[in-house]
């Protein structure tokens, strides 16, 4: 079973997924994502500032994959350190710089980059926190920059999806419609270049599968059943999910500065 040291009835539903052993946690999962490299056209020895770095995988897997340079950005001082030592580990100290700091503090970060790179990110923030990160962004594009975004989706209804997730996943989790989120990056200079939209598949079984494997989709399942905090949780969050099913989803994007 999970051990975990946060507190499984009051803590954000990302962490309670992570305390069941998910590791992706975007709304779209691997495959949105990978339509948004796609989009990006990595070119060799381009740089990249990720937001939230975590434990540094997602950098880690852009520059093996695409020979990028990447900056990453994280709060939590614990995440920092093993981001760290998993990128020591992974012989990239060269190429993976992580800071210590805050989103919406971005102009402490010295220099500009081809590219920033966001996941379930902005979905958690009210629209000043989402303006607040987006002036950030902009600021740290360089003229033609592209910001690369995964969000979640609320077709329909935003005002009493937010409410419910709200409740439900213990955070200000605010997906917009499509529309609002490209007038939500144009008011921040940001010119929409593509965009893809889909399903939630967060807690889809078949893209748990998919993009976490089949033993660790098990581990997945097996914490969920045997741990009753963790289970009333997911089984919360998962029926807002089906509830929802026709409205909620993600959206990819690919946004570039003005």
């Amino acid at each position: 079973m999970t051990q975990t040291t946060i507190n499984l009835e009051t803590a954000p539903g990302h962490q309670v997924l992570a305390a069941a052993g998910k590791k992706i946690l975007r709304p779209g999962g691997k495959c949105a994502t990978k339509q948004l490299f796609q989009w990006a056209n990595f070119q060799p020895d381009e740089t990249v500032l990720e937001l939230a770095s975590s434990f540094g995988y997602s950098a880690i897997a852009l520059v093996q994959r695409f020979g990028v340079k990447v900056v990453g950005v994280e709060k939590n001082s614990a995440s920092v350190a093993r981001a760290r030592a998993n990128i020591q580990a992974a012989g990239l100290s060269d190429r993976i710089t992580i800071i210590e700091g805050d989103i919406f503090q971005l102009e402490a970060i010295p220099g500009q980059f081809d590219y920033v790179f966001a996941e379930a990110i902005l979905s958690m923030q009210s629209a000043p926190g989402k303006a607040k990160i987006l002036s950030g962004i902009y600021a740290k594009l360089k003229p033609g920059g592209k910001f690369l975004s995964h969000e979640m989706l609320a077709d329909n209804k935003e005002t009493e999806i937010h409410e419910q997730l709200a409740r439900v996943i213990k955070s200000n989790t605010s997906p917009l419609s499509q529309a609002n989120w490209i007038a939500t990056y144009a008011n921040a200079g940001l010119q929409i270049k593509q965009h893809e939209t889909g399903g939630m598949a967060l807690l889809n079984l078949w893209r748990m599968i998919q993009d976490e494997g089949l033993f660790s989709t098990a581990k997945i399942l097996w914490n969920v059943v045997t741990n009753s905090q963790i289970r009333q949780r997911v089984l919360a969050m998962r029926r807002i999910f089906q509830k929802y099913q026709q409205d909620l989803g993600y959206i990819v994007l690919v946004a570039e500065r003005n």
